[in-house]
């Protein structure tokens, strides 16, 4: 089953970087694809786990679009683009 997001906060590859890998450790996903020009995420799952990767979009800043999108959430995305970054 494919499924997509579209998120707050995305800049840059660093951030995509930080998101695939955040989102591969949610059960299920087989394959996770940023596209950070539209603020897209897509993954593959064996299940329906579309609350379990908001929910960890949001831990990591980027919440999906429509939900709240808070000073907290910026900030976070702001450390995951810098460790995004560091890890590529």
């Amino acid at each position: 089953m494919t499924q997509s997001i579209v998120i707050e906060n995305l800049k840059c590859g660093g951030c995509a970087n930080t998101i695939k890998k955040g989102v591969s450790s949610v059960d299920g996903i087989t394959e996770v694809n940023v596209d950070v020009e539209a603020s897209e995420v897509t993954f593959t799952s064996e299940n329906d786990v579309l609350e379990a990767v908001k929910i960890k979009l949001s831990k990591l800043g980027y919440p999906a679009v429509g939900d709240k999108n808070s000073t907290l959430h910026k900030a976070k995305s702001f450390v995951s683009c810098a460790t995004g970054k560091m890890s590529s």
